[in-house]
């Protein structure tokens, strides 16, 4: 649609430039159709800025239970202005964090700056090597004090189970990211900061039908039209990480103007042990056993869940070779795509 409304720039100021050339009007006028051609080309030409899906590996007791792992949406252009506040960036800044998570004061939303969702500190060279957890809640605690107190004082820190701000801090300390990233245009950028900070932002989070997967596959389809939906085989109709994840692949793989590529960003070690694999419905319910009571009274039911799992549960990724990001150069991820 861009490249056509381009080349209607380029063929209407063509014609106007030739009856010009071909009538008794002066070079003046001949200048300002050439000026004015020049101007409406450099507004036709995209101008990139890029995005990318952060996939994130599940951890701890939660993650054990409940293996599918976490989406978040990153945006290079646009930064939190407040949490709930989005605006273009300023020079020098390296953009901001969207996420979903139940509890967060009541917000569907919010949206945090990299480096401080990633490490809990503003400056890269600040993040630790090595961390142990009184340091994580130190630095998660001095990051809230001084940045998300207008989320409420009383805003819960959030545990096991139950979400709170925690889990907007210091992501990288708990788990393993992969981020898939892709091309946007400026102007796709800034509808999106219009309609996010005009729409209502209450939480409608529901495990199974408005979940984290479910928020980045509605600003995915946003960039790229009725392209993200729910799947029955291998997820039940629950959308996924890997599911979201493995669409915007296959949907790259189609358009080379995505210029899509995929970055590892690494656990921070010292916290908690290794973050486990992303996975899908079927395999989650295979590798925790929970399967084995309903196949007891229905085994048919059984061999069609391991059927799914095998046959569409997978979700190749590819993502064994990835590039992988430090907090000191995270420059692959947060330049504009070329």
């Amino acid at each position: 649609m861009l490249l056509h409304s381009c080349m209607s720039c380029k063929l209407t100021i063509g014609h106007e430039a030739a009856g010009r050339r071909g009538s008794t009007s002066s070079m003046r006028d001949l200048r300002r159709a050439t000026l004015c051609f020049a101007v409406l080309v450099a507004a036709c030409l995209p101008g990139h800025a890029q995005a990318a899906l952060l996939m994130e590996e599940p951890y701890g007791v939660f993650g054990a239970l409940n293996p599918t792992g976490h989406d978040a949406i990153y945006f290079a252009r646009i930064c939190a202005e407040t949490p709930i506040k989005l605006r273009r960036c300023a020079a020098g800044e390296q953009g901001s964090v969207f996420t979903r998570y139940q509890g967060i004061a009541g917000y569907d939303w919010v949206a945090m700056p990299l480096i401080p969702y990633l490490y809990s500190v503003e400056d890269p060279s600040a993040v630790p090597i090595r961390v142990d957890r009184e340091t994580v809640i130190r630095l998660r605690e001095k990051y809230h004090e001084a940045h998300l107190m207008s989320l409420g004082k009383d805003l819960a820190e959030g545990g096991t189970f139950k979400r709170g701000w925690n889990q907007l801090l210091g992501v990288a300390y708990e788990r393993r990211m992969y981020a898939f990233r892709f091309a946007t245009a400026e102007a796709q950028d800034d509808a999106l900061i219009a309609k996010m900070n005009s729409a209502a932002n209450h939480s409608r989070y529901s495990l199974a039908f408005w979940n984290c997967a479910d928020f980045s596959s509605a600003i995915l389809n946003f960039y790229f039209p009725n392209t993200f939906r729910r799947s029955v085989f291998p997820d039940a109709g629950i959308t996924t990480p890997m599911q979201v994840t493995y669409e915007l692949v296959r949907y790259a793989r189609q358009h080379a103007e995505t210029q899509f590529s995929v970055l590892a960003i690494p656990k921070v070690p010292g916290f908690r042990g290794h973050s486990r694999a992303n996975k899908s419905i079927a395999q989650s319910l295979i590798v925790r056993g929970y399967f084995i009571p309903p196949g007891i009274v229905c085994p048919a039911c059984a061999g069609g869940l391991l059927i799914a799992c095998l046959a569409w549960g997978r979700y190749p990724l590819h993502i064994e070779h990835s590039q992988t990001l430090t907090p000191a150069d995270m420059t692959p991820l947060t330049s504009p795509a070329r």
